[in-house]
């Protein structure tokens, strides 16, 4: 059983609109080593506006070669999830900045020990198939955030483990944490037990620090998720299907990006997109609109034959 928002022909005229955006109007793309791998792959690069123009056969060739199908790797391998279109898991979702305190019942900022606390909560749910921080920790430097985040989750869930660094340098030691884990960076490349995630920021832009984790992620083989958090009537087109436009660019961009730099790396089609509350000027998250958004990005996957990741349903 499943939700089909759009017909197959539907299906083709976004994709065909996502090729036209691409290449006429294209995606902003702040780092220059990122511009140079679009350029040296066939893209059109500007230098000046920081634009690249992305041709259909290099989308095309790029959704060929994102594999269909690949393993997220728990530390214990009983929790091994086989991603691919069609199979259904279930996670918690990041990244929250506050929480309400067991004892005192007053909201404070969230800190390492709760990023621990929920890790081992998730660990022992059968229902979670894998494990991302529900909250950041805020008692951390910011520039390294990540990093100690990850070795909480690590130390508290055998889980596979979504991540969210910032930067070529917290992902790079955040992959060496997790060699060492593994028992190697060649186990790693053979097991991640961590998974990526990156979000382009919307209207069609890809910041440096999206494109140095997609990058790193790439050199390392690690699966990537590039999740689009676009805003219906905000920073995507009013409408549903104009607002799968946007978002299918954002991510396909990513996703060009990664198979350029390593071609067959692992990447997940992720989605937290939704209505802007047009009253209230904010995500409507968990709301009706969310889950036909989440519905349709799960067919423009299975369409790529790529493993999707959807919010809020």
């Amino acid at each position: 059983l499943s939700v089909n928002v759009f017909t197959e022909a539907e299906l083709d005229d976004i994709h065909l609109a996502t090729l036209e955006v691409l290449e006429r109007t294209g995606v902003f793309v702040e780092a220059d080593d990122a511009r140079d791998i679009f350029k040296d792959g066939g893209c059109h690069a500007d230098a000046e506006n920081r634009m690249v123009r992305i041709p259909p056969h290099v989308v095309e060739e790029a959704i060929a070669a994102a594999p269909s199908k690949f393993v997220l790797c728990g530390r214990d391998p009983k929790n091994d999830f086989l991603m691919e279109p069609g199979r259904v898991a279930f996670t918690n979702f990041s990244e929250g900045i506050a929480v309400v305190d067991v004892e005192t019942q007053r909201i404070r900022e969230s800190t390492l020990q709760d990023v621990a606390d929920i890790a081992r909560l998730n660990d022992y749910l059968s229902e979670m198939d894998t494990h991302e921080i529900s909250v950041g920790a805020r008692d951390v430097p910011p520039e390294t955030a990540a990093v100690h985040n990850t070795e909480a989750q690590l130390l508290n869930t055998t889980k596979p483990i979504g991540i969210g660094p910032l930067s070529t340098m917290e992902t790079r030691a955040i992959f060496r944490m997790c060699a060492e884990v593994a028992g190697g960076e060649d186990a790693l490349r053979e097991r991640p037990i961590v998974y990526g995630g990156v979000c382009p920021v919307s209207p069609l832009k890809l910041p440096k620090d999206v494109t140095e984790v997609i990058l790193e992620c790439s050199r390392w083989g690690i699966p990537d998720n590039v999740l689009s958090m676009a805003m219906a009537g905000g920073s995507g087109p009013v409408t549903l299907a104009g607002t799968l436009v946007t978002h299918n660019a954002e991510v396909l961009s990513g996703i060009v990006l990664a198979q350029l730099a390593a071609r067959g790396t692992p990447v997940i089609y992720g989605s937290s997109t939704t209505a802007m509350d047009l009253k209230l000027a904010a995500a409507s998250v968990g709301s009706p609109e969310i889950s036909l958004i989440s519905a349709a990005v799960a067919q423009m996957a299975r369409r790529y034959m790529i493993p999707s990741f959807v919010a809020g349903l």
